[in-house]
């Protein structure tokens, strides 16, 4: 089966197990997993940080990210297609007792204009404002992506008015292969940013929260609260670190080829509606007279698997399992359909 369900159904790549097998590997609770902490060192200093950790997943780190980034009666600022309110089962409010103020961006993209407008003035009736998160690339957006400019003034604002910033870049590297912008310019702008390694990169487990030493030190407390302490994780770190030694060059493979998808769909009687397909993802709403699920077991038929995406919309997800043969089977399939 051709899966297009989504990136994190990568399998390791022989040389990603073979270099996972030779990883040091100690005990990370107590801070002693030489693979680990030289993930950490690696990834921070990408960014221009201080330091990084490495929890189980992008969920984990976001969620510890707002929590040290706010306190309870706080309200975060974000896009309402933002995965930190979509996906991550209200844990904002669950974890850091906090409110969510959404706006209705475009793709899920959101401007410096939106979110002065969305500042609460602080009376006593209302959260405070203090934490603005942005998801670059945008997953229920159709993996749109910001650039600096975009960035820029949205920190400007966030600093002029005391609000912090945190990115989500679950699959940042995706939007970099179209950009080609420096990490370090990147992290410039945030407080806090989370990095995936399971999704594009193509490791089986883990994303890493980057920021400043006495910030993380405080995330290393909640991710030992949320039960994300993991004990010789240095092999998941080889993993991660193999990934960005060896798969980030390939990025803009996936992302071509997803455009490629969506050169198709655009002509297609049976699709209603095409996000813009910007990165590794093509998210597509079939017309009314056709259901989602009959076309997902259509699909199937022809070995071809999907995610169902709410509103009669279906996504594709490009990866590194995704063949020459394999992208070739999918395009002489998609005119055949319905």
């Amino acid at each position: 089966m051709i899966n297009l369900i989504s990136d994190t159904v990568t399998k390791p790549t022989p040389g990603m197990l073979a270099y996972m097998m030779r990883a040091e590997t100690g005990d990370d609770v107590f801070g002693e997993d030489p693979s680990v902490n030289a993930l950490q060192e690696r990834v921070a200093d990408m960014f221009g940080k201080e330091a990084a950790l490495f929890c189980p997943s992008g969920t984990m780190t976001n969620q510890i990210a707002i929590k040290v980034n706010t306190k309870p009666l706080d309200e975060i600022i974000c896009d309402v297609d933002s995965h930190v309110y979509q996906s991550e089962t209200g844990g904002y409010a669950f974890n850091s007792g906090v409110a969510i103020n959404l706006i209705q961006g475009t793709n899920g993209k959101i401007t410096a204009g939106q979110v002065s407008t969305s500042i609460k003035p602080g009376f006593d009736w209302q959260p405070l404002s203090k934490l603005v998160v942005i998801e670059n690339t945008n997953n229920k957006g159709g993996g749109s992506y910001y650039t600096l400019d975009e960035i820029i003034p949205i920190a400007s604002l966030c600093r002029q008015k005391g609000l912090r910033m945190h990115l989500d870049g679950a699959r940042l590297f995706n939007a970099l292969a179209e950009t080609h912008e420096d990490t370090k310019t990147w992290g410039s702008y945030f407080d806090t940013i989370s990095v995936c390694m399971s999704k594009g990169l193509g490791a089986p487990v883990g994303s890493l929260l980057i920021g400043e030493k006495d910030l993380i030190r405080e995330a290393r407390r909640f991710r030992k609260v949320m039960g994300g302490g993991m004990r010789q994780a240095g092999y998941l770190a080889a993993a991660a670190d193999y990934a960005l030694d060896h798969h980030m060059v390939r990025l803009k493979d996936d992302n071509d080829r997803a455009k490629q998808i969506g050169e198709i769909l655009h002509t297609m009687p049976y699709v209603k509606y095409l996000k813009p397909v910007q990165t590794n993802i093509v998210i597509f709403q079939l017309q009314d007279n056709i259901k989602d699920d009959d076309f997902l077991v259509l699909l199937k038929t022809k070995g071809i698997l999907a995610a169902p995406f709410g509103e009669n919309t279906i996504r594709f997800v490009l990866h590194l399992d995704i063949t020459e043969d394999m992208m070739f089977s999918i395009c002489d399939t998609l005119p055949k359909l319905v």
